[in-house]
Order: structure tokens, then C-alpha cells, then sequence
């Protein structure tokens, strides 16, 4: 099934959701990893990746308030249509949190902050140890975790209508 243009989203929507995919499926794991991969030192990596999608994020937000949504097809019961609204509706939370919230953490860090060693970020005026900032790295933890199991719900629901449904919910973003 292909949908038609009027079903799907258009091509920056698709864009911008197939690279923050890659970009969140690369960081989440060297985040939640980290400690396993200590080694590797892949933490410049994991920042500079939550960076971009932080900027990517704030595109996709203003993109998605000026362009609208193709409607879902409508063999989707209510129930699911708030089940995926509040999913997408966190997914975009956290794609906002998430790179926030690390930025604060590595604020609080000994080392410099910088996208990809190019261009140095500015360290937020935090201190590690102190309540809030314990409550921040637990949040940034804790986000981490909430992140990776509503992509894997949010794949699996996708798989479910592609495979099990055989409506058009997969390709409208394909």
C-alpha cells in the first residue's frame, strides 16, 4: 500500500523524523551504555548527538505547527488515536528534555561541552552534588529509560499496523 500524498506526510516531516530516529537510536544506547563503553569514551559523542537533536527537535516542533498531520485512517478506533497521540505527544517532550537535560548534566561536568569539537557550548551555572542537581541527572536516567520504551512501542505499534492491520499507518511516513 502506498499512500497517496493527501494520507502521507511530506517529504521534510519524513525527513526530519527518519534522521532524528537514527540520531536518538545512536544516542539513547551510548547514553543508557555508557558506563560499559567507558572505554570507548563515547560521551562526546552522546552529547553532540543529543545537541543536534535538540536543534532538529525545535525544527520539527515549528515545522509540525505549520504544517499539519495527515488525518489517520479511520479504522483506528478513539481509544487508539489518544493511546498514539500521548505517545507521540511524550515522544516530543522528552526529544526536548532529554538533550536539555543533558546539557545540564554535562554542565555540571569537568569537561568542555562542544558539538562534535567544533563549535563550544556554554556550560549552564550548575553544581554537581547539590539537590537539584542529583534530581537532574536522575531525570536525564530515568528519561532515558521512559525514551526507549516508547520507541519500542512506538515501533511496535507501527510494525502491528503494517503486518497485522495492513492499513497505510507505516507508509504515511515512509
Amino acid at each position: 500500500m502506498n499512500a497517496s500524498p493527501s494520507q502521507g506526510y511530506d517529504r521534510v516531516a519524513r525527513a526530519l523524523h527518519w534522521v532524528m530516529a537514527a540520531l536518538i537510536l545512536t544516542a539513547l544506547p551510548l547514553g543508557l551504555l555508557h558506563d560499559a563503553l567507558k572505554p570507548r569514551n563515547v560521551m562526546p559523542l552522546h552529547k553532540s548527538l543529543g545537541i543536534t537533536v535538540l536543534a532538529l527537535a525545535v525544527l520539527r516542533i515549528l515545522w509540525r505547527l505549520s504544517h499539519a498531520a495527515p488525518p489517520p485512517p479511520a479504522s483506528i478506533a478513539p481509544a487508539q488515536r489518544m493511546a498514539a497521540g500521548a505517545v507521540h505527544g511524550l515522544l516530543y517532550l522528552l526529544m526536548l528534555a532529554m538533550p536539555m537535560s543533558g546539557w545540564a548534566v554535562a554542565s555540571m561536568g569537568k569537561y568542555p561541552l562542544s558539538w562534535f569539537g567544533l563549535v563550544a557550548l556554554p556550560k549552564l551555572p550548575l553544581v554537581k552534588g547539590t539537590p537539584l542537581g542529583d534530581m537532574i541527572r536522575l531525570g536525564h536516567t530515568i528519561g532515558g529509560w521512559l525514551m526507549l520504551a516508547l520507541l519500542v512501542g512506538h515501533v511496535a505499534a507501527a510494525l502491528w499496523h503494517h503486518f497485522r492491520l495492513k492499513d497505510n499507518v507505516l507508509q504515511r511516513m515512509a
